[in-house]
C-alpha cells in the first residue's frame, strides 16, 4: 500500500507547445503494429478460404482489441506521461502485453478459446488501471474521473475474462456477447468523464491519431510488397497491380492528411463521436489491406472469384471515406466539400460490380478525389497535420 500511495503522475500541460509524440509512444506504435498485422492477414486468410461472415467477426474483434488498448494507452499518456520510471515502466508492461495479445491473434482463432489474446489483454488493462490510480494520486481535481476509469477498465476486464474462459469463439452467443462488451468499454469514458474531464492535449492526440493512421497503410504497403514479390520472377502484371494498389493507398494518405481541422473541440460528444470514428477508419485501412491481399489471390486461385477479390477492397475503402467524412468533414465550414466523400464512397461500392476493373476504377477514382480536393482547398496539404 505504501508504495502505491507514493506513485503519483500529477497533469500535464495541455497548453504545452510543440508536443508530438514521444519515442516511448512511437515504440508503443510497433507493438501495436504487430497486432494489427495479424488481424489484417487473419481476415484475408478467412475470405480466401471462403470464410467471409466468420472472417470479418473475427477480425471485428481482433482489432477492437488493439485498437481499444492503444487508445487507452494513448489518451491517458497524453494528459499524465511524466516521463519518471515508474511511468516508462509500466508503459513496458503494457508493451509486453499488447505483444502477446498480438501472438494471440496470430496464433489463429479457432475454436479453442483465446487464451493468448486473454493474458495479453489483461496484462495491458492491470498496466492502465495502475497509471490511472497514480493519476488519481497526482491530479486532485480530476482524482474522481480517474478513479472512474480504474474502476470501469477494471470491470470490463472481468467481464472479457469471464466470456473468454465461459464460450467458445464459436459459441453462438459469442459475438452478441463480445459486442455487449464494445459497448460497455466504448460507455466508459461516457461514465468517467461525467462532471471533471480528464486532462489531454488536444495537439499531441490529433498527432498521435495521424500515427496510428499510418500504421493501418503501411499495412497496406506490405500487402503492395507481397504482390510485386508473390511470383518467382518478376512479371509486369503484377507491378500493374502494384502500382494501382500504390495509388490507392497513397490517395487514402492524401485524403486523410489534407488539412488541420480536425477534433474542433473539447465537448464530450464531439470527442467520442471523433475518436470511436476513427476506430471504424483504422479497421478499415486494416482491411483494405487484406482486400489487397484477397485480390492477389483471386488472380491465381481459381476458387477466389474475381466478385469477392473486388468486394474485398471496395467495402472497406468505402467505410474509410465514410468514416473519414464522420469524423471531418461533416462539420466542414467548406460547403464545395461537404458531401464528397459519402459520394465518393457510393461510387466506390458501385466499383465492385465491375470486378475484372474494380482495382482500375478505384485507383482512378480516389487519384481524382484527391485531385478535386486540392483544386477546392489548394491550402490543404500545405496546412495537414504530417511533419513535413
Amino acid at each position: 500500500m505504501p508504495a502505491i500511495s507514493a506513485f503519483s503522475l500529477p497533469p500535464r500541460d495541455r497548453h504545452e507547445v510543440n508536443r508530438s509524440s514521444t519515442s516511448l509512444e512511437l515504440m508503443f506504435d510497433l507493438a501495436t503494429v504487430v497486432a494489427v498485422a495479424a488481424a489484417a492477414h487473419g481476415l484475408a486468410w478467412d475470405i480466401e478460404a471462403g470464410e467471409f461472415v466468420n472472417g470479418i467477426v473475427q477480425f471485428a474483434c481482433s482489432f477492437f482489441m488493439a485498437w481499444l488498448a492503444w487508445a487507452n494507452y494513448t489518451w491517458f499518456a497524453s494528459g499524465y506521461d511524466n516521463k519518471s520510471a515508474a511511468f516508462r515502466v509500466l508503459t513496458m508492461v503494457i508493451m509486453f502485453g499488447s505483444l502477446t495479445l498480438a501472438g494471440g491473434i496470430r496464433s489463429g482463432l479457432g475454436d479453442e478459446p483465446h487464451w493468448l489474446v486473454l493474458i495479453g489483454f489483461s496484462i495491458m488493462r492491470l498496466g492502465m488501471i495502475a497509471l490511472w490510480l497514480g493519476a488519481a494520486n497526482g491530479d486532485r481535481h480530476a482524482r474522481p474521473t480517474a478513479l472512474r476509469y480504474a474502476a470501469g477498465i477494471g470491470g470490463m476486464q472481468i467481464y472479457w475474462n469471464t466470456l473468454i474462459i465461459a464460450l467458445p469463439p464459436d459459441a453462438p452467443l459469442y459475438f452478441p456477447l463480445f459486442a455487449l462488451g464494445a459497448a460497455g468499454e466504448l460507455a466508459v469514458p461516457l461514465l468517467a468523464e461525467r462532471g471533471t474531464a480528464s486532462n489531454w492535449h488536444h495537439g499531441h492526440i490529433i498527432d498521435r491519431y495521424n500515427s496510428f493512421n499510418i500504421i493501418v497503410l503501411g499495412e497496406c504497403f506490405a500487402a503492395i510488397a507481397l504482390i510485386i514479390s508473390d511470383p518467382a520472377t518478376p512479371e509486369l502484371r503484377h507491378f500493374w497491380w502494384a502500382t494501382l494498389c500504390s495509388i490507392i493507398a497513397f490517395s487514402m494518405w492524401g485524403l486523410y492528411f489534407d488539412r488541420n481541422e480536425q477534433l474542433w473541440g473539447r465537448e464530450l460528444s464531439t470527442v467520442l463521436t471523433w475518436a470511436y470514428g476513427h476506430c471504424v477508419l483504422f479497421a478499415a485501412g486494416a482491411a483494405t489491406a487484406a482486400g489487397f491481399i484477397v485480390y492477389l489471390a483471386a488472380a491465381g486461385d481459381e476458387a477466389v472469384s474475381q466478385q469477392l477479390a473486388a468486394l474485398a477492397f471496395c467495402v472497406p475503402i468505402a467505410m474509410y471515406l465514410t468514416a473519414l467524412w464522420l469524423v471531418r468533414d461533416r462539420a466542414s465550414k467548406h460547403g464545395s466539400l461537404h458531401w464528397l466523400l459519402l459520394v465518393v464512397a457510393a461510387l466506390a461500392l458501385a466499383s465492385s460490380a465491375f470486378a475484372s476493373h474494380a482495382l482500375e476504377l478505384m485507383a482512378m477514382l480516389l487519384a481524382i478525389t484527391v485531385a478535386i480536393r486540392r483544386r477546392l482547398y489548394p491550402a490543404g496539404l500545405r496546412e495537414g497535420g504530417e511533419h513535413d
